[in-house]
């Protein structure tokens, strides 16, 4: 995830710098952003690919790809370039959340997998956190060139450890009689693995798929403007240069390393009080969304630096939340669906913010960024309101 996060964090980053040198408008960024949330859409046939030949095979090739099209980039020219190389990249990236999902359904015992889904998740962060070093670092060296050479090349290396190395429980040759025991044990029972195929038009129909997919698309463009946007913000609206962005972009990306604790703590100290576990995952999201609010203040206050502080609440409060409805999938859908669920909600939550990108790329130059910000600050009390209505508690 890691890996994953600072692959497609770096463009963001070195945008500034990019946008002037290629002549890029604000649309046309957008219409690049827009490219990459249009590949990383196709996550459902990710999963769905993952769940029917298993990880070791399937996430090796995806990564190795993901890790070649960021290199890739390196030769790019011009926004169309951009914009198609960010979609393929997009189409290979998206394998990450269903893989994730799907490790931690197959690994862990149900008790443990909200802390799993929490730690595998603040690689999502750390790969942003460190995008704003990395390009600062290439540019001084070289150019922003090669800091996607840098970020492919590592994943190249780790997709082959992960190929030589990864293993289901079932198979894995260091684990022990014991350990083996306490994880499928600690699984319930109602989501063990069929023999069947997963079917898509299954999933849709049951209400719980929906109830998760709805608030991750209201939930994600958070996170698209963190990711893609912000460093274009912080530049053109703030006045920050490539060295506050080096000192500052990667500070809520920090603090959503916190919320990617947090959320699973705020399910466990519910849980040791009688809460059920879904319920303690709803009102976990519903916390995150509460202080979602503060993003709304972003684009009104004068002091930089008190606009990073709130860059880096709702970084803190995505990340509570998000963590919170991705492990869903694991509690609500059998082994062999988990992957398919969790990329079918990741197509909803990028369809939100390829949805808007395209309108901020559109409107920004015109209106600013003040409207947007508010609107992130609202979306998620809509998300948790969607969350508690149609998710239901198994019986």
């Amino acid at each position: 995830m890691i890996i994953n996060y600072l692959a497609r964090s770096v463009l963001g980053v070195a945008a500034p710098v990019i946008l002037t040198e290629q002549a890029i408008t604000s649309e046309q960024y957008g219409w690049i952003t827009g490219a990459f949330q249009i590949g990383v859409m196709f996550q459902p046939l990710a999963g769905y690919l993952l769940d029917g030949i298993g990880l070791r095979i399937g996430f090796a090739a995806f990564v190795a790809t993901w890790s070649l099209i960021t290199m890739a980039h390196a030769f790019a020219s011009g926004w169309m370039g951009f914009a198609a190389l960010r979609g393929i990249l997009g189409l290979a990236e998206g394998s990450a959340q269903p893989a994730g999902q799907k490790l931690v359904a197959e690994w862990f015992p149900a008790r443990e997998r909200g802390v799993a889904g929490g730690i595998y998740n603040i690689g999502a962060s750390f790969g942003a956190v460190f995008a704003p070093p990395l390009v600062a670092w290439a540019v001084m060296t070289q150019s922003w060139r090669l800091a996607f050479i840098v970020a492919g090349g590592i994943g190249v290396v780790w997709a082959l450890i992960w190929f030589i190395w990864y293993r289901t429980p079932q198979q894995h040759p260091a684990l022990s009689t014991e350990e083996r025991d306490y994880i499928l044990t600690g699984q319930e029972a109602r989501l063990a693995a069929l023999d069947a195929k997963p079917s898509i038009l299954a999933l849709i129909r049951r209400r719980d798929l929906w109830g998760i997919a709805l608030p991750r698309m209201l939930a994600d463009p958070v996170w698209g403007m963190l990711s893609f946007w912000m460093p274009l913000y912080l530049a053109r609206e703030r006045g920050f240069d490539l060295t506050q962005l080096a000192l500052f972009a990667w500070l809520p990306f920090l603090a959503a390393d916190l919320g990617c604790l947090f959320g699973p703590a705020v399910v466990a100290f519910l849980q040791r009080r009688n809460i059920a576990l879904i319920d303690a995952r709803r009102w976990a999201f519903t916390l995150g969304a509460a202080m979602m609010t503060g993003m709304a203040f972003v684009g009104v206050v004068t002091n930089p630096y008190v606009a990073i502080g709130l860059l880096c609440l709702g970084g803190f409060a995505h990340q509570t939340l998000s963590v919170t409805v991705i492990t869903m999938a694991s509690d609500l859908f059998r082994r062999n669906e988990v992957a398919t669920a969790a990329g079918m909600a990741g197509l909803a939550g990028n369809l939100g913010v390829l949805i808007f990108s395209l309108v901020l790329g559109q409107m920004v130059d015109d209106v600013g960024y003040e409207p947007f910000f508010v609107l992130l600050g609202v979306l998620d009390l809509i998300g948790a309101a969607i969350l508690w209505t149609l998710v239901r508690k198994p019986a």
